[in-house]
């Protein structure tokens, strides 16, 4: 898929890595809805980009159907959908207060598992009505998983469940969806610079960049944006998790 072909709904796009990808594909002719429960930064982000905002809450399944609908009405179609939207969740089954609140654990599979294939399965079902590219491709799906789904840390029982789901759950929908030519690939960054990380104290910063490998340093949102860039120019990835972490594996705490 040619980028200024794009046509697509970013989750999570008014910041972060989400944000890097709306600029990318704009910047290459795409067009861009985006969607976040921060309706300021939203709108501003938008307003900045040429783009569409829809408040939205992930985990709504009522409120995606529709903004997906209105989305891609938006748009003048649908092909992509770029999920970034997702909560840290951080906290210890056991800590120092008692037994992490169930609550806690269920809100962050919620929005960062189930809230992916809430708008999946919602742009999928109109994905499927797209007239046929080259190889009969109709539309890609790109989640966003992490290392912690791999090597979860002390304190992030919650979230490396909830992303360990979102790779687990990336082959099944790549083979279900594979009749109608969308494409359902996953992207598993390690420790990249986002506003969460611009928050820490530059001690915190330089220990985060020391522990990668190589490059010797945070990852850049342009370079996610890059690496989706090329699974929607790439038919030949389906059913995939890439790591992007500068060969990163995170110790236990």
């Amino acid at each position: 898929m040619q980028l200024n072909q794009v046509k697509a709904i970013i989750t999570g796009g008014a910041s972060g890595l989400g944000h890097a990808v709306a600029q990318h594909l704009v910047a290459h002719g795409g067009k861009v809805a985006l969607f976040d429960v921060n309706e300021e930064k939203g709108q501003e982000a938008a307003k900045a980009l040429g783009a569409t905002f829809f408040r939205t809450d992930v985990t709504s399944e009522e409120g995606v159907t529709a903004n997906v609908a209105a989305a891609r009405d938006a748009l003048g179609g649908l092909n992509v959908v770029m999920n970034c939207a997702g909560i840290l969740g951080a906290g210890r089954m056991l800590g120092k207060e008692g037994p992490m609140p169930l609550n806690t654990f269920a809100t962050t599979v919620m929005v960062n598992l189930v809230g992916s294939f809430n708008v999946a399965k919602a742009a999928a079902a109109l994905m499927q009505g797209n007239e046929a590219g080259e190889d009969g491709e109709r539309g890609v799906i790109i989640n966003t998983a992490s290392v912690a789904a791999y090597e979860g840390q002390i304190g992030q029982a919650a979230y490396s469940a909830s992303k360990g789901g979102v790779v687990a759950m990336t082959l099944p929908m790549a083979r279900e969806l594979s009749r109608f030519g969308i494409r359902v690939a996953t992207i598993a960054p390690g420790i990249f610079w986002t506003p969460m990380v611009d928050g820490m104290p530059p001690q915190v910063q330089e220990s985060l960049s020391a522990s990668i490998p190589f490059p010797s340093r945070l990852g850049k949102p342009e370079e996610f944006a890059d690496t989706v860039a090329f699974i929607l120019g790439n038919r030949y990835i389906n059913g995939e998790t890439i790591r992007l972490d500068g060969a990163v594996r995170l110790q236990p705490k």
